[in-house]
């Protein structure tokens, strides 16, 4: 059910009133039909759900399977499940009737609808990715079966099918979900549970049983339905709602009985309770099941621009009077009781920010969105809702008013500049006293599920909460009733009223008439039956009843101020109405001769708290005097505070004749007088009558005194009235701050936890930065554009001499430990002017030599805010270039040795040979590798060796290198002449440590 008072949206406009009769009175299809909608790992889902059907009985029961499938690709889904089930399976033909026990699969390319019992095909509208036909699926079937759809949604991706559940439940029908964690995707499954809507949430193999119960406790033919009159009889009804009431503080009496009762009989099959008087045990014993019961008479089915032919009617009528004749920055209120999850409500906000926009002005306008629902109101502020909505929104409008997220799935939330027009709050219509000074109020589709008394209550509210000239809208079901003389009608077929102006007339309703009364408040209540409580009695009955204790002549039923609730017979003899304003107070409309007496006889009455008798008062009519005799009478107040105090009852008789007890009061005043009467009659009598005379001044000064004090009070109470309304409003304004302050604060929570991450990440960053600094061992230091220190790594310590104090410090106050350079603050203050980077190589005292580069500091913004100094340790590298040259230059030493036209060997001072050149080989016949192996003497004659090495070395210590001719043995055998030079290699400490000859072959 769609509001019930304060809930969502009721089910479809179109909604009549046999649609809300019981079940058991209404016709139904002979079968149930089941869609069952899957998109992305679907097969599985089928095959486990047709597997497990029982395969000996049918099912009484049609399915119709909705699966999003390829454009172009022949569906193989049909011959998959006659795998799994006995029931005959046909892919959809336009037209197609559905039977029981069949099962229908939509083929591709298509969108399905089912209408008067039959499948009907469309060319999709929409491109792939964003068409949604499990929702058009599942909307048409509840609009055709009503209470006999069910909807079951398997595994699939995105949020198909979340609408679709809504119009089923509103329908009162039955929803099946796939646990999440059975399927293969979770996106409609979650979307669909998010709804809150969800009967079963099952695996698909345990499906089947459930659904079959089902079937059997809620449409089966054996199956007992619960009768408003049994309900009643049994006190079942009254039962349901006390604990409703308990346990939600929300009062249920008021609405029809048969929507009640559609709603527990759905409960009821759900957990396969036949009576009702065990489904009242199970709610005792189980505290969650009457908030399941609560949420399930508050189903809100409701969409966005609901009813597209209104609300371009509303755009067009409505809308644009809303802004007519108003400066720009005045505000306009809106309400929308009963909004859900804040569909319409956003579908209003929508359409005033779209004048606001043609207009080109700015308005404030607050859009005062309430429900019974905390739940939805909750859902209704975050303003997240599924891509589905794009079947309801138009592209413009999804573009303009939306902004796409994909967190988890695909979502759209609604932009923040409509979310800032609306303030939702919990709201009671019933019990919480109303919004005012409104300019428009849409309650569509709530009136249809209360009865007349509450219908004309709230109806009254409507306009009492209305400005004058302010729009009401309604649902298309709905009427005004009784009341429709207090609106003019705008537009009959789109329920648009509009409140008259002038509402000074008798059916004019103020607000304390509007409120809910607790018990004591002296208003007449309804029993079941509509009738009046015997003892409750209205003020009508009320003044009767005691009028006809002692008289039955005319009066008015007043209270202590003289303000008339009531009047008795004919009292224009009595009162009159005066000029000018009108009033309903008696003092002012007593006639002359009256008013003295009627404010001293109730002035008595309210002080003493007796009946007070003034009798024989010569009241001035029309064309002469009239003799009546004035009684006031206190009201009693019962015991239980039904009638309440401060009541009178002001009664006036005629006298036609001479009244027998006036006379006899007359005689004895009279009789005592004369016993006391000196002889001087005429001047006693003279004397009372000037005594008379001044107490008769006396009076009626006291009396202008009195109407000058009333009408002083009057105008206090006026004032304060004034006061009061103002601080009704200061109020509502405080609560209303108070929402946009809690939504601020959860927005600023919101960004709170947001910042709270990032400082997590920055801090994160920092440590990985730190680390990353003093891993790669380069020595780093920040600098601002004054050149003051912001940050160093700890290797650049032991270059320059810095601590952590020393941020901030000038760069030319520190002291480095680098030989030779002295100006590293000139040069990054030349870098900061030039932005030209520049690096040197500098060696430190210790040996050690560094690259340093000094390059300008850029923010993400291309903001040079200083420079960044950095030292790398390059002294491998140096030492790795003089290794290069020293190799460069034995390189080329080696080519000249290689290439040389003489033997060239290389022998320490033992003899063994170290070097041994290719021409050397050439001379002598051995191989290098075979020479390395010799000593020198192989080389020499065996004669010679001796000598000649003792010559050798003689020349090598005595530093004397002249040429020799010696004798070589070649490998083989041959003697060789030949002409050599001597070399001594000498060491860094000047040691001899080998000796090398130049030998070159001689002619024989």
């Amino acid at each position: 059910m769609a509001e019930t008072i304060g809930s969502g949206q009721a089910p479809d406009e179109t909604i009549s009133q046999e649609q809300v009769e019981p079940l058991s009175e209404q016709h139904s299809p002979e079968f149930p039909i089941v869609g069952v909608g899957a998109s992305a790992g679907g097969l599985a889902a089928f095959e486990a759900f047709f597997s497990t059907m029982p395969a000996d009985s049918d099912p009484g029961m049609a399915f119709v399977l909705v699966q999003h499938l390829a454009r172009d690709h022949k569906s193989m889904l049909s011959e998959l499940i006659r795998r799994y089930t006995r029931m005959e399976v046909f892919e959809v033909e336009d037209g197609m009737e559905i039977k029981p026990n069949c099962a229908y699969i939509i083929p591709p390319n298509r969108d399905m609808s089912l209408a008067d019992g039959k499948l009907q095909l469309f060319e999709p509208t929409l491109a792939r990715g964003v068409r949604l036909s499990i929702d058009f699926f599942f909307r048409s079937l509840a609009q055709d079966q009503h209470e006999r759809a069910i909807c079951i949604v398997l595994s699939g991706t995105g949020s198909d099918g979340a609408l679709g559940v809504r119009a089923v439940k509103g329908e009162g029908g039955m929803v099946m979900v796939q646990t999440p964690e059975s399927t293969e995707y979770d996106g409609m499954p979650r979307s669909a549970i998010a709804t809150g809507m969800a009967d079963f949430v099952l695996p698909p193999n345990e499906m089947p049983a459930q659904l079959l119960d089902y079937v059997a406790h809620a449409l089966g033919a054996d199956r007992v339905p619960v009768s408003p009159q049994a309900a009643e009889s049994a006190e079942g009804l009254e039962k349901v709602f006390l604990l409703l009431r308990s346990q939600t503080g929300h009062d249920f009496t008021q609405y029809k009985q048969n929507t009640i009762i559609r709603r527990i009989e759905r409960r009821m099959a759900v957990h396969q309770i036949n009576r009702l008087e065990d489904y009242i045990r199970y709610l005792q014993l189980t505290p969650g099941e009457v908030d399941a019961l609560f949420h399930a008479l508050l189903i809100g089915v409701t969409h966005f621009f609901r009813d597209p032919e209104i609300f371009e009617e509303v755009q067009k009528q409505v809308i644009p009077q809303l802004f007519a004749g108003r400066a720009a920055g005045t505000v306009i209120r809106v309400w929308v009781p009963g909004c859900s999850t804040g569909e319409e409500a956003y579908s209003i906000a929508m359409l005033l920010r779209e004048r606001m926009e043609e207009l080109k002005e700015h308005f404030k306008v607050q859009i005062f969105a309430t429900d019974i629902d905390r739940e939805a109101i909750d859902q209704a502020r975050v303003g997240v809702y599924p891509t589905s909505i794009i079947a309801d929104v138009s592209p413009e409008r999804l573009a303009h008013f939306f902004s796409e997220e994909r967190p988890e799935g695909s979502t759209y939330r609604i932009q923040k500049t409509i979310r800032d027009m609306l303030i939702f709050s919990e709201h009671d219509l019933i019990k919480d006293p109303p919004f005012s000074k409104l300019d428009l109020i849409s309650c569509r589709n709530l009136l249809i599920y209360i009865g007349a008394e509450l219908q004309k209550r709230l109806t009254s509210l409507f306009h009492y909460a209305l400005n004058p000239g302010g729009t009401l809208l309604l649902g298309s079901s709905e009427r005004l009733g009784d009341l429709a003389d207090l609106f003019a009608t705008i537009d009959r077929k789109a329920n648009i009223y509009q409140r008259k102006k002038d509402d000074l007339g008798p059916r004019r309703v103020g607000i304390a008439k509007l409120l809910p009364h607790p018990p004591g408040d002296g208003i007449a209540r309804r029993d079941g039956s509509g009738a009046l409580s015997d003892d409750k009695l209205p003020l009508r009955e009320m003044a009767e009843r005691t009028l006809l204790e002692h008289y039955s002549p005319v009066g008015a039923l007043v209270s202590e101020r003289g303000d008339i609730l009531y009047l008795l017979g004919r009292t224009g003899k009595y009162l009159e109405l005066t000029p000018g304003e009108v009033s309903m107070n008696i003092f002012r409309m007593a006639r002359e001769g009256l008013r003295g007496d009627l404010t001293i006889a109730l002035h008595r009455a309210v002080s003493l708290g007796q009946p007070t008798r003034h009798p024989g008062l010569r009241i001035k009519i029309d064309g002469g005097f009239t003799t009546a005799n004035l009684t006031v009478l206190p009201v009693s107040a019962d015991p239980e505070g039904t009638i309440p105090r401060g009541l009178f009852l002001v009664i006036l008789e005629e006298v036609l004749a001479a009244d027998p007890k006036l006379s006899a009061e007359v005689a004895v005043d009279s009789a005592e007088e004369a016993a006391a009467l000196s002889p001087s009659l005429d001047a006693y009598i003279v004397k009372l009558k000037q005594e008379l005379r001044t107490k008769e001044e006396y009076l009626e000064t006291t009396i202008e005194e009195l109407d000058t004090s009333n009408e002083e009070l009057r105008s206090a109470h006026e004032e304060m009235q004034s006061v009061n309304e103002e601080l009704q409003s200061t109020n509502e304004e405080l609560e209303t701050s108070k929402e946009e302050l809690q939504s601020t604060n959860e927005e600023l929570a919101m960004v709170n936890g947001e910042l709270q991450a990032k400082v997590v990440d920055l801090t994160h960053s920092n440590n990985d930065m730190k680390n990353l600094l003093s891993g790669t061992g380069i020595g780093t230091i920040f600098v601002d554009h004054l050149l003051r220190i912001r940050r160093f790594t700890p290797t650049v310590s032991a270059l320059i001499n810095l601590i952590e104090t020393d941020v901030g410090r000038p760069m030319n106050q520190v002291r480095s430990n680098l030989v030779g350079y002295d100006h590293l603050a000139a040069d990054v203050k030349e870098v900061l002017e030039s932005l030209v980077p520049k690096e040197l190589e500098v060696e430190t005292n210790t040996g050690e030599w560094y690259l340093l580069r000094i390059r300008p500091y850029r923010t993400l913004e291309n903001v040079i805010e200083g420079a960044v100094i950095t030292f790398t340790e390059i002294s491998a590298m140096k030492k790795a270039q003089a290794a290069m040259r020293d190799s460069e230059a034995l390189r080329r030493l080696a080519v000249v040795v290689r290439d040389a036209s003489d033997a060239i060997l290389v022998q320490d001072m033992t003899g063994r040979i170290l070097a041994w050149n290719p021409r050397a080989q050439r001379m002598y016949g051995w191989t290098e590798a075979e020479a390395l192996e010799m000593n020198i003497r192989d080389l020499m004659p065996e004669s010679d060796r001796e000598k000649a090495l003792a010559t050798f070395r003689q020349q090598s210590r005595a530093g004397v290198l002249e040429p020799q001719r010696i004798q070589r043995i070649a490998k083989d055998g041959r003697t060789v002449q030949v002409s050599l030079i001597v070399s001594a290699l000498v060491d860094d400490a000047g040691e001899t440590y080998a000796i090398a000859t130049t030998e070159r072959a001689l002619a024989s």
